[in-house]
Protein backbone atom coordinates (compact mmCIF):
# COMPACT_ATOMS: atom_id res chain seq x y z
CA UNK A 1 0.00 0.00 0.00
CA UNK A 2 1.67 3.23 -0.81
CA UNK A 3 2.25 6.09 1.70
CA UNK A 4 0.15 9.04 1.13
CA UNK A 5 0.92 12.47 2.31
CA UNK A 6 -0.93 15.89 2.86
CA UNK A 7 0.03 19.41 3.61
CA UNK A 8 -2.05 22.31 5.29
CA UNK A 9 -0.38 25.12 3.68
CA UNK A 10 1.16 26.16 7.29
CA UNK A 11 4.35 28.49 7.57
CA UNK A 12 6.44 25.66 8.23
CA UNK A 13 5.62 22.77 6.64
CA UNK A 14 8.12 23.55 3.89
CA UNK A 15 10.46 25.31 5.49
CA UNK A 16 11.10 21.83 7.81
CA UNK A 17 9.72 19.75 5.19
CA UNK A 18 7.09 17.82 6.67
CA UNK A 19 3.27 16.86 6.02
CA UNK A 20 0.46 17.64 7.92
CA UNK A 21 -0.75 14.20 7.96
CA UNK A 22 0.44 11.15 6.61
CA UNK A 23 -1.28 7.44 6.05
CA UNK A 24 0.89 4.86 6.28
CA UNK A 25 -1.22 1.82 6.00
CA UNK A 26 -3.86 1.49 8.42
CA UNK A 27 -2.22 4.02 10.45
CA UNK A 28 -3.12 8.37 10.12
CA UNK A 29 -0.16 10.22 11.48
CA UNK A 30 -1.08 13.38 12.14
CA UNK A 31 1.91 16.13 12.83
CA UNK A 32 2.53 18.40 15.75
CA UNK A 33 -0.56 21.14 16.05
CA UNK A 34 -0.63 24.45 16.88
CA UNK A 35 -2.88 27.27 17.40
CA UNK A 36 -1.15 28.82 14.56
CA UNK A 37 -2.88 30.18 11.03
CA UNK A 38 -1.67 29.86 8.01
CA UNK A 39 -1.03 33.48 8.28
CA UNK A 40 0.83 33.35 11.31
CA UNK A 41 -2.05 34.48 13.68
CA UNK A 42 -2.05 32.69 16.91
CA UNK A 43 -5.78 31.37 17.86
CA UNK A 44 -7.05 31.47 21.29
CA UNK A 45 -4.32 34.28 22.47
CA UNK A 46 -3.01 33.35 25.67
CA UNK A 47 -5.55 30.40 26.71
CA UNK A 48 -3.71 27.32 26.84
CA UNK A 49 -7.32 25.86 26.94
CA UNK A 50 -8.15 27.81 23.61
CA UNK A 51 -5.56 26.98 21.81
CA UNK A 52 -5.15 23.08 22.69
CA UNK A 53 -9.13 23.59 21.31
CA UNK A 54 -7.79 25.00 18.01
CA UNK A 55 -4.83 22.37 17.76
CA UNK A 56 -7.43 19.78 18.43
CA UNK A 57 -9.64 21.33 15.43
CA UNK A 58 -6.44 21.33 13.40
CA UNK A 59 -6.22 17.18 14.21
CA UNK A 60 -9.77 16.36 13.47
CA UNK A 61 -9.51 18.76 10.48
CA UNK A 62 -6.41 16.88 9.50
CA UNK A 63 -7.78 13.53 9.86
CA UNK A 64 -11.29 14.39 7.68
CA UNK A 65 -8.63 15.23 4.41
CA UNK A 66 -7.90 11.15 4.87
CA UNK A 67 -11.26 10.16 5.17
CA UNK A 68 -10.71 9.36 9.23
CA UNK A 69 -12.44 11.21 12.38
CA UNK A 70 -11.16 11.73 15.94
CA UNK A 71 -13.11 8.54 16.92
CA UNK A 72 -9.70 6.64 15.00
CA UNK A 73 -7.22 8.44 17.08
CA UNK A 74 -5.33 5.66 19.32
CA UNK A 75 -3.05 7.72 20.60
CA UNK A 76 -2.03 12.12 21.24
CA UNK A 77 1.24 13.83 22.75
CA UNK A 78 0.72 17.00 23.90
CA UNK A 79 3.10 19.42 24.49
CA UNK A 80 2.55 22.39 27.05
CA UNK A 81 4.98 25.06 27.71
CA UNK A 82 3.73 25.28 31.52
CA UNK A 83 2.58 21.96 32.82
CA UNK A 84 0.57 23.95 35.94
CA UNK A 85 -1.92 24.47 32.75
CA UNK A 86 -2.32 20.73 32.32
CA UNK A 87 -6.32 20.77 33.30
CA UNK A 88 -7.12 23.32 31.24
CA UNK A 89 -5.35 21.46 28.25
CA UNK A 90 -6.68 18.23 29.62
CA UNK A 91 -10.09 19.42 29.63
CA UNK A 92 -10.05 20.56 25.96
CA UNK A 93 -8.56 17.00 24.68
CA UNK A 94 -11.50 15.21 27.12
CA UNK A 95 -14.17 17.66 25.05
CA UNK A 96 -12.63 16.95 21.31
CA UNK A 97 -12.01 13.15 21.71
CA UNK A 98 -15.20 12.28 24.16
CA UNK A 99 -15.25 8.88 25.00
CA UNK A 100 -12.41 7.57 22.04
CA UNK A 101 -9.88 8.21 25.10
CA UNK A 102 -6.79 7.29 23.19
CA UNK A 103 -3.62 6.30 24.93
CA UNK A 104 -1.99 10.27 25.87
CA UNK A 105 1.73 11.86 27.01
CA UNK A 106 1.13 15.45 28.15
CA UNK A 107 4.91 17.00 29.00
CA UNK A 108 6.28 20.44 29.55
CA UNK A 109 8.64 21.47 27.01
CA UNK A 110 10.74 24.47 27.92
CA UNK A 111 9.08 26.18 24.92
CA UNK A 112 7.51 25.69 21.08
CA UNK A 113 9.37 27.42 18.02
CA UNK A 114 6.73 30.40 18.63
CA UNK A 115 7.08 31.96 21.70
CA UNK A 116 3.24 32.35 21.37
CA UNK A 117 2.52 29.24 21.33
CA UNK A 118 1.79 27.56 24.42
CA UNK A 119 0.63 23.72 22.93
CA UNK A 120 1.26 21.24 20.41
CA UNK A 121 -0.74 18.25 20.07
CA UNK A 122 0.30 15.68 17.00
CA UNK A 123 -1.82 12.26 16.88
CA UNK A 124 -2.22 8.55 15.34
CA UNK A 125 -4.93 7.51 14.42
CA UNK A 126 -5.58 3.59 12.83
CA UNK A 127 -8.25 2.57 10.54
CA UNK A 128 -8.37 -0.83 9.53
CA UNK A 129 -9.31 -0.99 6.43
CA UNK A 130 -6.90 1.53 5.77
CA UNK A 131 -8.49 3.94 4.33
Amino acid sequence: MPIERLGSGGPWEEIVGYSRVVRAGPFLLVAGTTAMTADGAVQGGASPYDQARYALEGVAHALSRMGATVDDVVRTRIYMTDADHWEEVARAHREALGDVRPAVTMVEVTRLLDPRLLVEIEATAYQESGG
